[in-house]
């Protein structure tokens, strides 16, 4: 009873005095049995702190993406506010066909992160609180005339489908899901807001590297120098690429001396942190004019 009376206080604060009610209603355990809190705009600037929720979407996305795992913030559906997005990629070994194949791209990359509850909650940013929408799409078939189409696809199905703040788009990928990073920034610098390469496989390429100087877009590539599977050549080209057209926002690579071909399983730790922020800090800090 106790509870059922504070929901009920809860929604009758006028929205002006929702900064006042920012305690009580972050206190995520008084929601009532068996759901989640009702939709109320005081949940609009709750910080969240419950793992985000991850569940596996078989759908058409287009010919070449049937499914995708998408992780949501806990409080997603009690607010009406529009969160940031991030476009995970995984390797050539989770290829699959979105569907019985699907749990193969969960277990890797961010995916993988949420899965184990090993992914924040949320991110503070320059003072701002941020909570990711993360849609890790599986790829059928590793084309390279449709790579740059397919991520295009899937960041406007996402748009389509959630509330994404469409000024914090954001793409990374790991291996061929590097490449695939690589490439679709080549094609669409200006729609998102920042990428990160980890052993990305896309050969360095001139057209690509001076459109994503131009955009301004945020680059920081991730690569061991002694991968067997895919050349550290690609990632310092790329950057090498970039930086040479005195980019407003000069590319950073991170290049370990060793660790073979898995790069993807420190760069995507979110305890490790260069200049006191890890990936998603960092992406953060970028974001694009509506």
């Amino acid at each position: 009873m106790k509870n059922a009376i504070k929901y009920l206080m809860v929604l009758l604060v006028p929205v002006a005095a929702a900064t006042a009610c920012k305690k009580d209603v972050s206190e995520a355990d008084d929601t009532p049995e068996g759901g989640k809190p009702p939709v109320t705009n005081a949940y609009n600037n709750v910080v969240e702190t419950k793992s985000p929720i991850q569940k596996g979407i078989t759908v058409n996305v287009n010919s070449n993406i049937g499914g995708y795992h998408q992780a949501l913030p806990y409080l997603y559906d009690s607010t009406t506010k529009r969160y940031p997005l991030l476009v995970f990629i995984h390797g050539v070994g989770e290829l699959g066909n979105g569907a019985s194949q699907l749990p193969n791209a969960g277990n890797i990359g961010v995916a993988r992160l949420i899965k184990d509850k090993k992914f924040p909650a949320n991110f503070k940013v320059k003072d701002k609180n941020y909570s990711f929408i993360v849609i890790s799409p599986q790829i059928k078939v590793w084309d390279y005339k449709t790579v740059a189409k397919d991520v295009n696809d899937m960041i406007s199905y996402a748009i389509s489908k959630y509330r994404i703040d469409t000024t914090r788009m954001y793409v990374s990928g790991l291996s061929m899901g590097g490449g695939y990073t690589w490439d679709y920034a080549g094609a669409y610098a200006s729609r998102i807001a920042a990428i990160v390469p980890i052993c990305g496989a896309s050969g360095p390429n001139d057209t690509k590297a001076k459109n994503m100087a131009n955009a301004k877009l945020a680059v920081w590539a991730f690569h061991n120098d002694d991968d067997p599977t895919v050349a550290s050549s690609n990632s310092k080209g790329y950057v090498s690429k970039i930086n040479a057209l005195n980019p407003a926002i000069p590319a950073k690579l991170t290049l370990w001396p060793t660790g073979g071909h898995d790069a993807w399983t420190k760069a995507l730790n979110p305890t490790y942190k260069e200049n006191n922020m890890n990936i998603y800090e960092w992406m953060l800090q970028y974001s694009r004019s509506k």
